[in-house]
């Protein structure tokens, strides 16, 4: 199973080292290997010695990026909220807030491969996260840092006359209607697209967390 954003390295300036870049690729090899165990054994079930036999590195290597088995999802579950966020940091700014926040949610969780493989994991991770407290935190931080990574995106598009705390709101609402679309989603057998799909009820969230915001008016 690949992973739901393969990983690609930036160029230009800030690009990635060959290291870095190795080093990236064998996070998400262990992030991978981590969801699907979860996903088919549960996190009790699943230890860090059967993670890193997974991805085939040695349990050392597991340890060396990560404190522990529920930590190693954070790279997995972090990729869709850089997906979403570069979509919408490829909107014009000007273009209305409500289209741009919609189009980008929209595509981010109705691509081929989000709807191919990126959410069916999601689902699985979420699922086995319901007992699990610890892997219930590496979600919800997860979440917090796309939240503060969307603030300057969302501040670049709404202009520089924007109100910092309205721009903060709403980076926080976006954040949280993609959070809770997709965790209702996947305590159900909902398909991943169509009516009931993340994609679709994340627009149905935002729309009711945002609509009596004055950014977006």
């Amino acid at each position: 199973m690949r992973s739901p954003r393969p990983y690609a390295p930036r160029t230009g300036p800030g690009a990635q080292s060959l290291t870095e870049r190795r080093k990236a690729a064998t996070q998400l090899d262990i992030a991978r290997a981590a969801c699907e165990l979860f996903a088919e054994r549960g996190p009790d079930g699943t230890t860090a010695e059967d993670i890193a036999h997974r991805a085939g590195v040695a349990l050392r290597t597991f340890y060396r990026y990560f404190r522990n088995k529920q930590e190693a999802v954070a790279p997995l579950l972090a990729g869709g909220g850089d997906t979403w966020r570069a979509l919408l940091a490829e909107e014009d700014p000007g273009t209305p807030l409500t289209e741009a926040l919609e189009r980008a949610v929209t595509r981010s969780l109705s691509g081929q491969q989000a709807v191919e493989e990126g959410l069916e994991v999601t689902r699985g991770l979420l699922r086995a996260a319901a007992d699990d407290p610890a892997l219930r935190a590496v979600w919800y931080r997860v979440n917090q840092d796309s939240e503060e990574h969307l603030v300057p995106v969302i501040g670049r598009l709404a202009g520089p006359g924007a109100d910092p705390r309205e721009v903060r709101l709403l980076a926080a609402a976006a954040t949280d209607a993609i959070r809770v679309a997709l965790e209702l989603w996947s305590a159900t057998d909902a398909p991943v697209s169509g009516p009931g799909s993340p994609a679709e009820l994340a627009v149905r969230c935002l729309r009711d967390l945002t609509g009596a915001m004055p950014l977006l008016r």
